[in-house]
């Protein structure tokens, strides 16, 4: 397997990625997105089981309108970030978009990320990328599935669709699950589904499942926190049922910093 970098003061009984297979299905499993230091490190210490490093980052942090324009550069640096600040929470990075269109850049790309402080990545997609998964697993390198509704797809398709909602789309989600798990999955991230197709592949798999938009029959669930703070209040998924308001909150600090005439700010 593949090593990449370990960061000062890594503690010797984090989650890895061949614990992660092991997960017990009765068990919750909480995975976050962090993209810098600040945030990697309050999410490891306050128990967060799994830290992705998304291309989510295009849209909430470099103002993107979608996860197509992040590049390896741009996850490389996030990555090493977020693994300054991580002790125990296993850490998954986004392979971005067209970053494994051949199976040289998948692989070689790959190890760009283990070597910023990732342990596992993520491509999306199913049997249209079985030759990349091949080469991951040849190499030696830790990788979690994502199927159902394709971020990076989202030009090809014209828009965010939920997934598995036809009796031959439910089919083949399942069935490309089974096979990636076969190839060496350590997790399956189940995104944008039918409920009820994530709870299946759920009761199939005995890799966890980390769903997002996928109804609550998946072993875990992933959310970008940036909208669980309520940083981005000009969008909000509906998945999302509530946030901490954060983006009110800084206008009321700045609202009263300025009528205080700066007053406590030294």
């Amino acid at each position: 397997m593949v090593e990449g970098k370990k960061g000062a003061g890594v503690s010797a009984d984090r989650l890895t990625p061949e614990l992660l297979k092991k997960w017990p299905k009765e068990r919750p499993l909480l995975s976050l997105t962090a993209y810098d230091y600040p945030m990697g490190r309050i999410l490891d210490e306050v128990g967060v089981d799994l830290i992705h490093v998304g291309d989510s980052l295009g849209m909430v942090v470099l103002g993107m309108p979608d996860t197509t324009g992040v590049t390896m550069a741009d996850m490389i640096r996030a990555t090493e970030a977020v693994s300054r600040g991580r002790k125990k929470a296993m850490i998954s990075a986004d392979l971005p978009f067209e970053s494994y269109v051949t199976l040289e850049g998948c692989v070689r790309h790959s190890k760009e990320l283990l070597q910023a402080g990732a342990d596992a990545v993520k491509p999306e997609g199913g049997r249209e990328i079985f030759p990349q998964i091949e080469a991951l697993e040849k190499a030696g390198i830790p990788w979690i599935g994502h199927l159902g509704m394709l971020p990076q797809n989202v030009k090809k398709e014209g828009g965010y669709r939920k997934k598995g909602k036809s009796r031959e789309e439910a089919r083949q989600i399942l069935e490309d699950a089974k096979e990636m798990e076969k190839r060496g999955a350590c997790a399956m991230v189940l995104e944008l589904m039918a409920p009820e197709v994530a709870a299946e592949v759920t009761r199939t798999l005995s890799i966890p499942t980390i769903g997002i938009g996928a109804g609550d029959g998946t072993t875990g669930q992933i959310r970008v926190t940036h909208d669980l703070l309520g940083l981005t209040p000009w969008y909000r998924p509906g998945f999302v049922k509530g946030d901490l308001g954060f983006a009110k909150k800084i206008g009321e600090l700045v609202q009263r910093i300025k009528s205080s005439g700066f007053a406590g700010l030294g």
